[in-house]
């Protein structure tokens, strides 16, 4: 993927090289997520899977332990 692909999130701030940054994979089967810091480390996901992730994020799941 080039670097035009790659999206920053709008809670980057300054620029700097600590980012979520994404990408829709050419398929559009596929988001591509990484960190500006590490931008060789690439998780690869569904759109669902992220969905789900992100929901359960904001409902404060994700901060729970599991029992």
């Amino acid at each position: 993927m080039s670097e035009r692909d790659w999206q920053r999130s709008s809670f980057c701030g300054g620029g700097g090289n600590n980012c979520v940054e994404v990408a829709v994979l050419a398929t559009g089967e596929g988001i591509a997520l990484r960190e500006s810091e590490s931008p060789d480390t690439v998780l690869v996901t569904g759109r669902d899977a992220l969905c789900a992730l992100l929901i359960g994020v904001k409902a404060g799941q994700a901060l729970r332990p599991r029992t």
